[in-house]
């Protein structure tokens, strides 16, 4: 019996040792790329989104979620714009006494219909609202193919006086306003302040620009050449396509509403949080954009994230460096609202992947998440 027991332990281990090794060998195989290798998290999530496996949009595997309970108030609405149509809105507002700073929040989506909206970004909104404490407001300003430029960012601005006209009843304070989004919105969100700059208010606290679209013009940017495949998910095809539909006019192009970061006078926009990812086609961008802001006196933080891509804090709920871009916006936002924000020099902050145990708890999980999905493969090839 004895011997039987040993022999079926000895089984087990063997079984086990495999398993373990087919895991790892799968995210190795997963990490290897045209342009270097990629830290096992990074590496696993990017497999499954590019295997349509995940979705923005969807709940994270149970074994790497992390939620916390906050106590918010949620409410959709349309909000009249000037042609006389409505957009759609979503808000996040503390429970409790007010009034609270408020944050206008542009979506990603490369200006195109089907690409992204205010369900996609909803849980970096959501925890945005939580950890500023803060009324944010996410609109769902009208796209491309059926809206060309200007559409979005007139709705993105009449969105913005909207907020402050109804800040009383939203129980925000007008006072401490700031506007926020990633990539197409990152553009959005500061050609809403260029606007607001231009047409005499309302003023702004505070911008957030994550891995922002920066240029429409044809311009020499090594990542976007490096990183265009799409496996970083976005491609060189979707940033062409995004240009045709939403400027289908060349002249577009050369707008500073469209191109800021070509744009004549930078002075006078308010102080600057510009996040990038370094696999990220929009990376140098993103940088060459916060490096002129600064030129021009505006105050910049700016820091790039090593091992990551683009739209990264959108998976904060199973990636540490998302979750730290998140907690670095937050911290950017609370200081601006309060007007702690402290002028220096233009310094890119380079952020290394985590260390210690941060990193033994970020591949643990990576591993983790690829046993999830290869059980799922596994499971709908035995179901077929």
């Amino acid at each position: 019996m004895f011997a039987i027991i040993k022999k079926l332990c000895i089984g087990i281990v063997l079984v086990a040792v495999v398993v373990l090794l087919t895991i790892i060998g799968f995210v190795q195989y997963w990490a290897s790329t045209e342009q270097g290798k990629l830290p096992p998290k990074t590496a696993v999530i990017l497999h499954a989104i590019n295997h349509n496996l995940v979705t923005l949009d969807m709940s994270p595997p149970r074994i790497l979620a992390n939620k916390g309970s906050s106590m918010l108030d949620k409410f959709d609405q349309q909000i009249p714009v000037s042609d006389g149509t409505t957009i759609p809105v979503r808000i996040h507002r503390p429970s409790g006494e007010g009034p609270y700073p408020m944050i206008l929040y542009y979506h990603g989506g490369a200006f195109l219909e089907g690409y992204g909206s205010i369900d996609t970004h909803e849980n970096v909104t959501r925890s945005l609202a939580v950890q500023t404490q803060s009324v944010v407001i996410s609109v769902g300003y009208r796209v491309a193919p059926s809206y060309t430029f200007p559409t979005a960012i007139e709705d993105s601005y009449e969105a913005l006086l909207w907020a402050v006209e109804k800040a009383e009843e939203l129980n925000g304070d007008p006072n401490r306003i700031a506007v926020a989004g990633d990539s197409a919105g990152g553009n959005i969100a500061t050609v809403v302040a260029a606007m607001s700059r231009d047409r005499q208010g309302p003023e702004l606290k505070a911008q957030v620009l994550l891995y922002p679209v920066t240029t429409f013009q044809e311009v020499s940017l090594p990542s976007r050449e490096f990183y265009d495949s799409g496996y970083f998910l976005l491609s060189r095809q979707v940033m062409y396509l995004a240009r045709e539909k939403y400027t289908p006019q060349e002249v577009m192009w050369f707008s500073p509403y469209t191109s800021p970061l070509h744009a004549e006078d930078l002075s006078g926009l308010p102080p600057a949080l510009i996040i990038t990812a370094e696999f990220d086609p929009l990376r140098d961008e993103g940088e060459a954009y916060a490096e002129r802001l600064s030129e021009f006196g505006v105050t910049v933080e700016a820091m790039r994230y090593r091992g990551v891509m683009h739209g990264f804090i959108s998976f904060y709920e199973v990636m540490y460096r998302g979750k730290h871009g998140l907690n670095e916006t937050s911290s950017f936002l609370r200081r601006a609202f309060y007007d702690k924000l402290e002028a220096k020099p233009y310094q890119l902050q380079v952020i290394d992947p985590p260390l210690g145990m941060a990193k033994v708890r970020d591949q643990l999980e990576a591993y983790a998440f690829a046993a999830y999905l290869l059980g799922k493969k596994v499971s709908s090839i035995l179901h077929r």
